[in-house]
């Protein structure tokens, strides 16, 4: 049934009032079809006008209306009629029955055959629920389809389970998508039918979007593991579908889903392993009830620590941080956090320092007589600390023995360095300066009378989506239409998610004795030029190169300075296991610390003068395995 669009226009734009009068009539001339209709059916022949048939047909309407009114049936709106406005129908219809069929067959009433008491109830309620759902449809996909279809992108659903079902309506209530149809690998829904559109196998799927002109895949599978995800992707690699997908199953929990929930298929949903869950106790024992202090708390790692410590709930939470912004809005954030009903109840305490200024250092230590501190703080983008080593080595290092010098003073408990795989032979400034930081804390450990405060360091790759990191810069440069710039085809590297990392940094703090070095256990390590392909198609883009003429181009501009070709964990070849599967322990060699602090004079020294490259000198004096590159000025 088509109706014409300019009809269809001037029917949605009549006020809320005029459109319930055409309802209202519509239900009226049903009372009186479902009467007549009741009378053919008995009598075999359609009945003259007269007080037998008037007497029902007035009864019908003085019940229904007033019934549809007072139980709020015309409130719906009849192009997103759904499964409450259908219910209301039927209980409007079936006390109308009641009725009817007690006055007209128990009852009796001249002229009026009793079976007509129950046939008209039944021929009046499919009547009503008929006109209810050919309206939705007529008006709930003819509104768009007829004139702006070609506008819209075309859809199918991977996951005909609840979510995909909920995303289905969100869909047609909408009207923003096309949906064409489902994919599921459920043998027993396949060529089944669902919110109107059919369902089909994986198999199927090539050839469905080349005959529906399919663009966009949305997955509907909030309980997925990322490895199912990236199968499914793999299996979508050639049709250059832009992926999109839902939140986690914990973010539809409230049991509704709408089109706005859809976001982007992040490569954060793709890499690496389902996280190992995280073990409470040693959460607990390294927070719970505890004063703790995070210094670069707004940064990527600093940030999801606080989100982290927050939901264990410490008694006093410091946020140190050198810039205001990013201290405003972690602290935000949290404020907004320890408002709802189940949240801890703990102190904030948002601090403007920088860990290189070791007065103001010390009074925030003194002041808040923190138990446990992480150190996140450090400048860690490798370019600009090879560009500007004397400020890199301040706030590492120096920043680092301030830390652990004033904890030490102060007598915290423990003091928990975030390091870097870049720390590992390193062959730029800023990997240096890391591996410089954890030989202070193994030294400091290693001093007699050392041992109230204890040092431990916990070295990790790449986090997805930290803050100058690879994922969002191909982000922007897709966004911008490319090219996406790979320094090298050939580099790869670690990558965990930031929440993963956060959690295993705590419960290796947990674990500390002092001295340790943790080693994360950080998965398969990644191809960039892979996963720069990877982001490009996910966006539903092709790459451009010599043999292709694509979307994006990918562009190789060569290793920045100190860059190496892949990063390792570990200085030596061996690692012992702890009580955590993703959380092992290196054996590193480290100086004492007789032999590191007049290193430590000098550097101060070489720092103070701003003198590059006695800075530059003691680096590899320290550092036995650092290794700058050739061309670098030392």
């Amino acid at each position: 049934m088509n109706l014409s669009p300019a009809l269809i226009r001037k029917v949605l734009a009549l006020p809320r009032w005029g459109k319930r009068g055409i309802v209202v009539a519509l239900d009226v001339l049903l009372c009186v079809t479902s009467v007549l209709a009741s009378f053919y059916l008995r009598l075999g022949e359609w009945p003259l006008i007269d007080r037998a048939i008037l007497c029902p047909v007035a009864f019908t309407i003085l019940t229904i209306i007033p019934l549809s009114f007072l139980l709020g049936a015309y409130r719906a709106i009849f192009r997103y009629t759904g499964a409450v406005s259908l219910l209301l129908t039927l209980k409007v219809a079936a006390l109308h029955g009641v009725v009817f069929a007690l006055l007209f067959v128990f009852i009796g009433i001249d002229g009026v055959p009793r079976t007509v008491g129950l046939i008209q109830p039944l021929l009046l309620f499919v009547m009503l629920m008929a006109s209810r759902l050919v309206a939705s449809s007529l008006l709930g996909r003819a509104v768009n389809l007829p004139w702006q279809r070609s506008e819209f992108p075309i859809v199918m659903i991977y996951g005909a389970g609840s979510a995909g079902r909920q995303l289905a309506s969100a869909i047609r209530a909408s009207g923003e998508m096309v949906l064409t149809g489902f994919i599921d690998d459920d043998p027993l829904l396949q060529r089944g039918i669902l919110n109107g559109a059919r369902i089909y196998g994986p198999a199927e799927l090539q050839a469905v979007v080349l005959r529906h002109k399919v663009t966009d895949i949305l997955l509907a599978l909030p309980s997925a593991t990322r490895s199912r995800k990236s199968e499914i992707v793999r299996e979508l690699h050639e049709l250059n579908l832009h992926v999109r997908t839902l939140p986690g199953v914990i973010d539809l929990a409230r049991g509704r889903v709408s089109v706005s929930d859809l976001k982007d298929l992040d490569i954060e949903d793709l890499l690496g392993r389902s996280p190992v869950p995280p073990n409470t106790a040693l959460l607990n024992e390294a927070i719970a009830g505890r004063a703790v202090l995070v210094t670069g708390a707004g940064g990527s790692i600093g940030s999801e620590l606080c989100r982290q410590i927050a939901a264990i709930g410490p008694s006093t939470l410091v946020l140190v941080d050198h810039s205001e912004y990013m201290l405003y809005s972690i602290n935000e954030e949290l404020l907004r956090l320890t408002i709802k009903p189940d949240a801890k109840d703990f102190r904030i305490v948002p601090l403007l320092a920088s860990v290189t200024d070791a007065v103001r250092l010390n009074t925030i230590i003194a002041e808040w007589r923190p138990e446990c501190i992480f150190h996140a703080a450090a400048y860690k983008h490798v370019p600009l600390v090879e560009h500007n080593p004397v400020e890199g080595v301040r706030n590492n290092v120096l920043g680092t023995l301030n830390v652990a010098e004033i904890a030490q003073r102060h007598g915290v408990d423990s003091v928990i360095l975030i390091s870097t795989d870049k720390a590992v032979r390193p062959t730029n400034v800023m990997g240096a300066s890391k591996r410089f930081s954890e030989l202070i804390l193994q030294a400091k450990h290693d001093v007699e009378g050392a041992r109230k405060t204890r040092f431990s360091m916990v070295r990790f790759g790449n986090v997805l989506g930290s803050n100058g990191s690879v994922v969002p810069l191909f982000h922007r440069q897709i966004a911008q239409g490319g090219p996406v710039t790979v320094t090298h085809p050939d580099v790869i590297r670690y990558f965990m998610t930031i929440p993963e990392a956060a959690q295993l940094v705590i419960q290796a703090g947990a674990m500390s004795r002092g001295g340790e070095v943790f080693v994360l256990d950080m998965g398969e390590p990644v191809r960039i030029m892979d996963l720069a392909r990877n982001m490009i198609e996910l966006s539903g883009m092709t790459v451009s190169d010599e043999h292709t003429d694509g979307d994006i181009e990918i562009k190789v501009v060569g290793l920045r300075s100190g860059e190496k070709l892949y990063e390792e964990l570990l200085i030596g070849n061996d690692a012992n296991p702890t009580d955590h599967p993703r959380i092992l322990q290196a054996h590193e060699s480290f100086l004492s610390w007789d032999t590191l602090s007049p290193y430590l004079a000098s550097l101060k020294v070489a720092i103070n003068a701003d003198d590059i490259v006695e800075v530059k000198s003691i680096l590899l004096s320290v550092v036995a395995e650092y290794s700058p590159e050739s061309n670098q000025p030392l």
